[in-house]
């Protein structure tokens, strides 16, 4: 059985799936990013993709669909002038040039 968690306000319910592949990618640096989906007819927010630690943003720009819409979390590692490795996770909202105004119009 799945867990979920309800979001505040959107309707929207949040798998434990996507709890935990969060954790996993902020904590343990497993994942370099998340792809999520909105499951329309159960009203669930899954994972739909996970790159692996040696994969970049190319290969999560890849993974998004011409024809649907997806959120996105991508972990973006970096040096500073000070010579410090950094990290900084970014959130993605991909919304694909096909779709129609309506669309996005009718997600409650």
């Amino acid at each position: 059985m799945t867990m979920a968690f309800k979001m505040a306000i959107t309707g929207m319910w949040v798998t434990e799936e996507c709890k935990n592949s969060f954790m996993e990618m902020k904590w343990k640096k497993v994942h370099r990013y998340i792809v999520f989906k909105i499951d329309e007819g159960s009203k669930l927010l899954k994972v739909d993709k996970v790159g692996a630690p040696g994969e970049g943003y190319d290969d999560m720009a890849a993974a998004l669909p011409q024809d649907d819409c997806r959120y996105a979390l991508f972990d973006f590692d970096f040096v500073t002038l000070d010579n410090c490795r950094k990290s900084k996770i970014f959130f993605i909202a991909w919304s694909a040039l096909a779709n129609s105004i309506s669309f996005y119009f009718n997600i409650n």
